[in-house]
């Protein structure tokens, strides 16, 4: 980004895994800053954090914190989100929100950049950043929908314990040793809920992410129903989820069953994906050579294989779709949109 305009940058949320994420690429990507605010809450305020070699302290995120400040990039909660984006908007910010807080309200576009980069245009200051398992998702089935188009989208996923944070992480971790060492596991972090109630999540798949709403999915799984419509911008489409959560620390994996409006021939589907931006193909079953999370953490491509027909459908695909949750689900997702917005101000 040579002769590009540099801009002021606040990170909300700077000491969370997401944060720490955005952190490194906009280092990574040279992103074209002039001064650099990490923010937090007030009990991680204090915290030093290097960048670029330079050590900078993490303050406390309050509404002065945005005056100067360009482009905010928030991953701090929706609730924080709900407090703070409106003074960032009223000191001139654009903010990038990587929380639910926004992501369904009409004046907010919902932006993956291989799916539909234009609606940043229409933003107010706000963009949002959707749910990761939703973001991988999309990007594969944006080639298809623009090539055949779409009728049905059946879902289900198996998401990594690094989606519901460090303590998450912390649990695997510590009842994957209790059960090995043969000791009783208490578990007290999964599923987060608005019950009280936890379950074992070491050698255990959890079918709950998110509180359960009223129609007996989660939030989640309605994240996903609802924002693939509203990304794809095509709410005729049909979408049903089942989001599990499994004992993997990073990356997300997602059975996709999806019904195509014409029909089609596999090796079309495949060089499709193969030539889409932003997607890597793994689908070399002779060699057994598929997406896996192991392989795709820490790279922010979606990574999309096990590609076949469904047998009882002509029109129906199946295939598997992985990909790093804490980069294209979160962190990746949001400095594309900033590297775009950058772009538009040179």
């Amino acid at each position: 980004m040579s002769n590009q305009k540099l801009f002021n940058v606040a990170v909300v949320g700077a000491t969370g895994a997401v944060g720490e994420q955005i952190i490194g690429l906009l280092e990574k990507r040279n992103f074209p800053i002039a001064e650099l605010k990490l923010l937090s809450s007030a009990r991680s305020a204090g915290t030093k954090i290097t960048f670029k070699g330079q050590e900078h302290t993490v303050e406390e995120a309050t509404p002065d914190s945005f005056k100067g400040v360009e482009i905010a990039l928030f991953s701090a909660g929706g609730d924080v989100t709900k407090v703070l984006a409106p003074h960032a908007i009223q000191h001139g910010a654009v903010c990038i929100d990587n929380t639910n807080a926004f992501r369904m309200d009409p004046e907010t576009p919902l932006v993956v950049p291989e799916v539909n980069i234009d609606k940043v245009s229409e933003h107010k200051g706000l963009i949002a950043n959707p749910n990761c398992s939703t973001i991988q998702m999309v990007a594969a089935l944006k080639p298809l929908y623009d090539r055949y188009g779409i009728s049905r989208v059946i879902v289900s996923t198996y998401q990594a314990v690094s989606g519901a944070g460090s303590r998450a992480i912390d649990e695997l971790h510590r009842q994957t040793r209790e059960v090995l060492a043969g000791n009783e596991v208490t578990p007290e972090i999964l599923p987060v809920g608005a019950l009280p109630v936890k379950h074992q999540i070491a050698f255990n798949a959890i079918p709950q992410i998110d509180k359960f709403t009223e129609n007996g999915y989660t939030l989640e799984e309605m994240k996903m129903v609802r924002e693939t419509k509203k990304i794809m911008g095509d709410e005729s489409i049909d979408v049903t989820a089942t989001c599990v959560r499994i004992p993997v620390v990073n990356g997300h994996s997602e059975s996709v069953y999806v019904e195509l409006k014409n029909d089609y021939e596999l090796e079309d589907i495949a060089k499709l994906l193969q030539d889409a931006p932003g997607i890597t193909l793994v689908d070399d079953p002779a060699g057994q050579q598929y997406p896996l999370a192991s392989e795709a953490t820490g790279k922010p491509d979606v990574f999309v294989g096990r590609l076949r027909r469904d047998l009882g459908s002509s029109r129906g695909l199946n295939m598997w779709i992985v990909s790093d949750n804490l980069l294209k689900g979160a962190a990746w997702n949001a400095v594309q949109i900033a590297e775009y917005i950058a772009i538009g101000q040179k």
